[in-house]
């Protein structure tokens, strides 16, 4: 018989549905011999989920954790049933399955961060520890296990724990970033959070001084920021939920041209059709926020007649934890932000 590799054993009453599909999985020990068990230290839990748990209970941690907990207990792992995201964590290496592909790679006790949802990651809270809600990362004791086709990054020895962490939960952005942009175009980043921050720095190599780099953020002091260590050339103090407003933004900021390629990495709902109206006929748009609509995208593209380009981010390009945790090391001024906001 063939290993199971997609963890499709784990899912509960739900014959042939992958993981991060299926509505509970099974996160009950022994490990099996294709799974890798991790004791877990921190969930790193992603900003739209995040910010939709703190917004329906408050922001009180106990509040927070107790909800946490409650998702977990009902479905075997972290995935928030409104938004359907979850996040990373990092723990330690327990215990490798014969046959699964770190074997070899990994040893008990090597500390890790896993480059795969928390929505298809099996996981058993013991303990909340203590929750950082500036952060979105929830600290506990339990354990999650790992699938064979599971991506992980052993933590790296040169940066604290928490700014790898923030680094590597959004890892996929600034990668997707450097395969879309090239030298020349008009660029608007949405979002000034991990994900906006780390896409606008390798927009701003990948432009190589050739082209415009445009920040948009609702907060003033986020774009002050921004534009203080050189990481935009224009920021848009901008609502991303009002579209029309945000289209006449960047329609003046760029003397009506528009911009050749868009990246959503918004924390709320309803910023599809600001990002799209906001490219250029022809232009690109990547949707790298979780709190993204595909169906709204989809429609709203065709209603308002808007040939773009649209990319789901996805999290996950080849070698992406390596190249962003090198764009922090490049970057001294991205870093220091990082360190100021996570560590």
């Amino acid at each position: 018989m063939s290993i199971d590799r997609y963890g499709l054993s784990r899912v509960v009453g739900e014959k042939g549905v992958l993981p991060q599909r299926a509505r509970k999985l099974e996160p009950s020990l022994p490990c099996r011999e294709a799974e890798l068990l991790i004791d877990v230290e921190s969930l790193n839990i992603d900003a739209a989920s995040f910010k939709q748990i703190k917004d329906d209970v408050g922001a009180e941690p106990a509040r927070i954790a107790a909800r946490v907990q409650e998702i977990v207990r009902e479905r075997g792992k972290m995935q928030n049933p409104v938004t359907g995201s979850g996040g990373m964590l990092i723990g330690r290496v327990k215990e490798i399955g014969p046959k699964h592909p770190a074997r070899g790679e990994l040893q008990p006790g090597d500390r890790i961060a896993t480059l795969v949802s928390l929505s298809l990651t099996p996981l058993v809270i013991d303990e909340v520890k203590a929750v950082h809600p500036s952060i979105d990362r929830v600290d506990i004791r339990g354990h999650a296990i790992l699938f064979a086709t599971g991506l992980y990054a052993k933590l790296p020895t040169d940066m604290p724990d928490t700014l790898a962490l923030a680094a590597l939960d959004v890892a996929g952005a600034p990668a997707l970033v450097a395969r879309w942009l090239r030298p020349g175009m008009t660029v608007a980043v949405l979002g000034s959070g991990k994900s906006g921050a780390l896409c606008l720095a390798q927009a701003r190599r990948s432009l190589k001084g050739q082209g415009r780099l445009l920040a948009l953020d609702i907060s003033e002091q986020a774009l002050d920021t921004l534009k203080g260590i050189g990481l935009c050339d224009v920021g848009l103090k901008v609502d991303a939920t009002q579209a029309v407003d945000t289209m006449d933004a960047v329609s003046r900021a760029t003397d009506g041209a528009m911009c050749d390629l868009v990246i959503n990495c918004a924390s709320v709902g309803n910023t599809e059709m600001a990002s799209i109206l906001s490219a250029k006929d022809g232009g690109t748009v990547i949707l790298f926020s979780m709190a993204t609509s595909f169906t709204a995208a989809a429609l709203g593209a065709e209603g308002v007649g808007k040939d773009v380009t649209m990319v789901v981010g996805s999290g996950y390009v080849p070698g992406h934890a390596d190249f962003t945790l090198e764009l922090l090391r490049a970057e001294p001024a991205l870093r220091r932000l990082f360190e100021t906001r996570y560590v």
